[in-house]
């Protein structure tokens, strides 16, 4: 009954749209754009609070939206740590205990409109905009995102190769925005003229169009040390995103994971990571 519900309301936004594109293009992508960037979950629950409390770090404000930050401190490489849409900065838990056992100095941080971060709303430029302001601070040789993080994370590494970053790892994560935003169409069932002008308000804003945000045409330019890790099953996104990026970028190695899903929750993964750092 829920996802019945969830179809129906899908269907009539993407009505909405379409009926608001008929007057105007520009007004029915700006609020296709709005309804696309606004997460519906994501904020720290009651059983996560306990452990997130523990490690707060600074609230650092990035163009006037506060980003709460947690600390693990270590005696080692910083590790700079994104996490996925609607998460937040818990889903590392396990992934710390591993990489606080080689005594990595470890950064993490709730994105915009997520965890206990200011905003309401979060797309993969803003992202990495937001990243990139966290890699100034603290110098991280190491990045690792999962799923939107790790987007944002190639995203990033493309727009700004020259930072402290040595190696990369990314989970699960997205290869093109246009397969994100066909998805959305598909789901909403909106037309030609809202997609035009979604494309057209993204670039107008941000100055990238749809098909420019691909991680496989950026890891084109990547020279960094990559591990990509994508579970075959990958209900979320298709293991082929990670395939592809993978053929693009020279200097990566490649993890297939068979029955993770998405959140590639599991020990033997995580040392593998941290093995990848230390190495």
């Amino acid at each position: 009954m829920q996802k019945f519900l969830y179809h129906v309301l899908a269907r009539s936004y993407g009505a909405y749209f379409n009926s608001t594109a008929l007057f105007s293009e520009k007004e029915a992508g700006k609020k296709a754009f709005k309804l696309f960037s606004t997460p519906r979950k994501g904020r720290v629950l009651p059983l996560q609070e306990e452990y997130l409390k523990m490690f707060l770090g600074k609230k650092i404000f990035v163009k006037n939206t506060g980003l709460q930050t947690y600390e693990w401190p270590g005696s080692k490489e910083t590790v700079l740590l994104l996490h996925g849409w609607e998460s937040n900065a818990f889903r590392w838990r396990n992934l710390i205990e591993k990489l606080q056992e080689r005594e990595f100095n470890i950064i993490a941080f709730d994105a915009p409109g997520h965890g206990y971060s200011e905003g309401t709303s979060l797309n993969v430029v803003t992202y990495a905009e937001h990243a990139q302001h966290l890699i100034e601070l603290y110098s991280p040789k190491y990045i690792i995102g999962h799923s939107m993080g790790g987007l944002a994370t190639i995203h990033n590494q493309y727009q700004n190769p020259n930072t402290s970053i040595e190696k990369i790892v990314t989970l699960g994560a997205p290869a093109e925005l246009a397969e994100l935003m066909e998805h959305y169409q598909n789901l909403l069932k909106f037309n030609k003229k809202v997609l035009q002008g979604l494309d057209k308000h993204i670039y107008e804003h941000f100055k990238f169009k749809i098909d420019d945000i691909s991680t496989p045409k950026f890891a084109k330019s990547i020279s960094k040390p990559g591990l990509i890790i994508h579970d075959e099953w990958d209900p979320i996104t298709p293991f082929s995103a990670s395939s592809r990026l993978h053929e693009n970028w020279k200097n990566s190695r490649l993890i297939k994971t068979t029955g993770l899903g998405h959140s590639l929750h599991q020990e033997d993964l995580y040392r593998e990571i941290a093995d990848f750092l230390k190495s």
